[in-house]
C-alpha cells in the first residue's frame, strides 16, 4: 500500500484543531453529521489497510470545510477550502487531498460544476479514492437508514445495503462509480459496503440514527 500517513506532520493539523475549524466553519447541522460521518469510515478503512487512522481521519473530517461557505456556488467548493486550511497551518499534502475528492471521476457527465483547472486531475493515491469512495457512501448509507420503520442504522442488513446499491433509483445522486472507487485501494465493493455500515453503526447514538 503507498501513500502512507505515519505522522501528524504530515497534515499540519492535529485532530484537536480539525474540531475547532469544524466548529468554527461549520454551522449546519447536517453538514457537520456528513464531515463526522466521513471521518468514522475513513477511520475504518484506515485500520482495514493498516493506515494511520487518526490522520485518515482528520482528512475525512475536513473534506468539506468549506461547504457552508460554497453550497451555493459550487464552483468555489474546495478553492476556499485552500485559505482555512492554509491559514490552520495545514500543510500541501492536506489540501491536495481534500481538493482531490472534487477532481471528476472518468464517467462524470457534470465537469461543468468544476473549476476549470480541476477538471482535467484524477485521484492518483489511494488515499485520494478512499476519500472519494467513503464520503460518498455516507449518503447511501443514511439513505438506507432513513427507509427503515424505525429509521435506524441497526435495521440496515448489509445485503440490503448491498441491493439498494444496485438500484440505481434508489438515493440517485449518490454516484456509485465513485463508491467503487474502493477496488482502486483495494478493498472489495461488499466488503467496503459492510466496513462503511459498521462505522456509521457505531456511531448512531451521536448522528441521531
Amino acid at each position: 500500500m503507498n501513500n502512507q500517513i505515519k505522522t501528524m506532520q504530515n497534515l499540519g493539523i492535529n485532530y484537536s484543531k480539525a474540531k475547532e475549524l469544524i466548529d468554527q466553519y461549520l454551522t449546519d447541522k447536517f453538514s457537520k453529521l456528513h464531515s463526522r460521518e466521513s471521518e468514522e469510515i475513513m477511520r475504518a478503512v484506515a485500520k482495514h489497510l493498516g493506515q494511520a487512522e487518526e490522520a485518515w481521519g482528520i482528512i475525512g473530517l475536513l473534506h468539506d470545510i468549506d461547504w457552508d461557505l460554497t453550497k451555493n456556488n459550487v464552483l468555489d467548493h474546495t478553492v476556499k477550502m485552500i485559505e482555512i486550511i492554509k491559514s490552520a497551518g495545514g500543510s500541501d499534502y492536506l489540501i491536495n487531498t481534500i481538493q482531490s475528492h472534487n477532481y471528476a471521476s472518468e464517467s462524470d457527465k457534470d465537469e461543468n460544476i468544476r473549476i476549470d483547472e480541476l477538471k482535467n486531475k484524477r485521484r492518483m493515491q489511494a488515499i485520494e479514492y478512499a476519500l472519494t469512495a467513503c464520503e460518498t457512501l455516507t449518503g447511501l448509507i443514511v439513505a438506507s437508514a432513513l427507509v427503515q420503520p424505525d429509521k435506524k442504522l441497526e435495521s440496515v442488513k448489509l445485503e440490503s445495503l448491498i441491493k439498494k446499491f444496485k438500484s440505481k433509483n434508489f438515493a440517485a445522486k449518490c454516484s456509485r462509480d465513485r463508491i467503487l472507487e474502493c477496488e482502486k485501494f483495494g478493498i472489495p465493493l461488499e466488503q467496503f459496503l459492510e466496513i462503511g455500515l459498521k462505522a456509521l453503526q457505531n456511531i448512531h447514538e451521536e448522528i441521531g440514527l
